[in-house]
């Protein structure tokens, strides 16, 4: 999914034993993910990104419905002082899906995008500031958490220290 030669700034690693961890997990990047970022989620059918989502916009005091974009492709979520947007590229044919729906326009300085099976839009899609990969693991399952930014090893430093 990544480059082989892409730089990893800063990586962190934990396990997460069950639904409430990987919730608990999204209330902590609350604190540290901020506008103005890609987040790539990577992972299985079922690895529990959606639930990490959930996790995220709870820890922002969003007390909607959050649901997966399989179907839809994009949920938008207007909080008090920015909009995260959450793709789901996995029925992508082609990259360029990615351009032709006009969703490169959402990623802003005022947008904290999140996109689910990101190298469907390989080529086109901005580069991820973290990489976060979820996997199954013998009791719950394993997070990897990687920056491969400058502004995605400073947030994920920000969450060892927490």
């Amino acid at each position: 999914m990544m480059h082989p030669d892409a730089p990893v700034y800063y990586q962190h690693d934990q396990h997460l034993a069950d639904e409430a961890a990987t919730m608990h997990l999204g209330h902590q990047l609350a604190k540290i993910l901020h506008p103005g970022l890609m987040i790539w989620l990577n992972g299985d059918l079922g690895a529990g990104k959606t639930t990490l989502v959930r996790g995220l916009l709870r820890g922002y005091d969003f007390t909607g419905k959050v649901k997966s974009p399989t179907y839809a492709l994009v949920e938008v979520y207007e909080l008090s002082n920015f909009t995260v947007y959450h793709y789901d590229l996995y029925r992508f044919k082609n990259a360029l899906e990615w351009e032709d729906s006009g969703f490169s326009d959402d990623c802003h300085a005022n947008s904290l995008c999140l996109v689910e099976w990101p190298e469907k839009a390989m080529g086109v899609l901005p580069g991820a500031d973290v990489l976060i990969t979820l996997l199954p693991d013998v009791d719950g399952r394993s997070v990897q958490l990687s920056a491969l930014t400058n502004q995605g090893e400073t947030c994920l430093r920000k969450l060892q220290a927490s």
